[in-house]
């Protein structure tokens, strides 16, 4: 609502300062509660669009550019916090670069050596589909009321009601709006508090860092989030009838984030080595953590057998669920439970200090090495993100349905599930889920309604179970058993909050769950 007001006044012929001064009133107040009702997810209907041209210009030329833009818009990130929203000369030569690289990208128009029919191909009708989907909801009430407790001096109220009047929508171009202010209040259904839900939120100074942005990029930027500064995420509680519907149930890996994001040249890492990179990070850390090591942080008592309480869990978090998600590494995420003692988090803290203060880095400073197959460089995130990976929000948010982005590996073994008579493989697959099932349970939640597995992914972006190397473990005899993997949906009958993790390598990044929507309104009723 605050970016769109910012738009409205940004968007005039001459801005007010009236207005101007209306946001600055507006962003200094705490978060409001909110009046909004539920809603109805609309049946996903398929539909097949023509695809974007990349017939004229190669795809790898494509990539080369934006990529390249995409680093250098990181970059102009970077510097501007590091220089504390200051426009330095570096900033300015960034800027030059991003400038000339985006008018490359608009000025081609050479289809080099490619035949007259190529050209022909980017006429729609020409063009092929690919299918396409485009969910949605319907509120239950369609007004949506922000709630704050100070009244409005007359004339902040006016300049604000002038700013609404011109809100045409909100998020989305498709999401239509019509606002305006108003002294009647309805009762709130949501205030800040300590839910689950987190909602990004303004605070003081929000309206001149984005004008410090414009300045930078001058519109060029589809998007800008401030950075430097001000926004951040507040967490919200349902009231009244909503906590009784929504109450959310925790599972055993509920807790803290620590959230390391890879440098640019760094995200390069398949999902597939997940493992590999989550043991290169456990051993990072445990190097730099003081004697006695503590069972919360190795997962070994210090007979060497394996803790059976929540332990510290270690979590790359890969690209998924978006339409152009490539399932790549983007940062990793130190799942520390909230069972762990103060004693136990202290050791961690020390480690994490220790391993920074002995790095002269000043961008990314942390490093894994994997020998010939490449550098993990990192920085641990000390401000909210801007990569959704790496949002603690987009693992943890209470959902009824859960869907992995890694595959589980599975605690016991179900049988062949693709060798055998039909017969054995259809036993096979039930035994799995009921092996996800009992996975649920085991991190203390109630046995699912619904558990679908299956060697494919359900995510965009994710890899195959089949893609990734094999995960062995040790028995109690001290023999390696190799586990089956398998990706898995599951739906509870009330929600669950993340982070969820399940199944036999879940404290290295296997079976990271995903929060979904529902499939869709008919899908639950069946469910019920």
């Amino acid at each position: 609502l605050f970016s769109a007001l910012v738009a409205a006044w940004a968007d005039a012929d001459e801005p007010d300062q009236a207005e101007h001064s209306a946001l600055e009133w507006l962003e200094s107040r705490d978060p409001p509660a909110i009046a909004a009702s539920g809603a109805a997810a609309r049946t996903v209907a398929t539909h097949f669009v023509p695809v974007n041209d990349t017939a004229i210009v190669s795809s790898a030329w494509q990539k080369r550019k934006a990529d390249r833009v995409h680093n250098l818009t990181e970059d102009i990130q970077k510097e501007v916090i590091e220089s504390q929203g200051k426009v330095t000369r570096k900033v300015l030569r960034l800027q030059q670069h991003l400038d000339k690289e985006r008018d490359v990208q608009r000025q081609v128009t050479d289809i080099g050596n490619k035949p007259p029919i190529s050209a022909e191909m980017m006429l729609p009708d020409r063009r092929g589909k690919q299918e396409r989907h485009f969910p949605s909801v319907t509120p239950n009430e369609a007004r949506v009321t922000y709630l704050w407790q100070e009244d409005a001096p007359k004339s902040i109220h006016k300049a604000l009601d002038q700013l609404l009047q011109r809100v045409t929508r909100l998020g989305h171009p498709a999401s239509l709006v019509a606002c305006r202010a108003t002294h009647s209040a309805p009762k709130a259904s949501w205030v800040p508090g300590k839910g689950s839900e987190h909602f990004r939120s303004v605070r003081s100074g929000q309206l001149a860092e984005l004008e410090r942005q414009y300045a930078i990029h001058r519109g060029t930027s589809p998007r800008a989030l401030p950075y430097a500064l001000p926004y951040g995420d507040v967490s919200y509680e349902a009231v009244g009838e909503l906590i009784a519907e929504e109450q959310p149930m925790e599972p055993n890996t509920v807790g803290d984030w620590i959230v390391f994001e890879f440098s640019h040249d760094s995200r390069a890492f398949p999902s597939t080595r997940v493992v590999e990179v989550a043991k290169a990070m456990r051993g990072a850390i445990l190097r730099y953590a003081e004697d006695p090591m503590p069972a919360g942080l190795s997962g070994h008592e210090r007979s060497g057998t394996p803790s059976r309480a929540p332990h510290l869990a270690f979590l790359p978090l890969p690209y998924v669920d978006s339409e152009y998600a490539d399932g790549r590494l983007l940062g990793i995420a130190l799942s520390v439970p909230r069972t762990l003692s103060e004693g136990v988090r202290q050791t961690l803290y020390q480690a994490i200090g220790k391993w920074e203060k002995g790095t002269s880095a000043a961008s990314y400073p942390l490093k894994l090495v994997f020998g010939q197959q490449g550098v993990l460089r990192m920085a641990r995130l000390r401000s909210p993100p801007v990569l959704a990976a790496l949002r603690a929000q987009i693992w943890q948010r209470p959902s009824r349905r859960w869907v992995s982005a890694t595959p589980i590996a599975l605690p016991k073994h179900p049988g062949h599930l693709s060798k055998g008579s039909a017969a054995s493989r259809a036993e096979a697959w039930q035994r799995a889920e009921a092996i996800v099932a009992a996975a649920c349970e085991h991190v203390g939640l109630p046995e699912p309604t619904t558990v679908e597995v299956s060697v494919s992914p359900y995510l965009a972006g994710a890899r195959s179970a089949h893609q990734f190397p094999a995960f062995a473990q040790s028995g109690p005899s001290g023999k390696s058993f190799r586990r089956q993997l398998v990706h898995a949906s599951v739906m509870f009958e009330n929600p669950v909050v993340g982070p969820l993790m399940l199944g036999a390598g879940r404290f290295f990044g296997l079976g990271l769950m995903r929060p979904m929507p529902p499939l869709n309104r008919d899908s639950d009723e069946a469910d019920e």
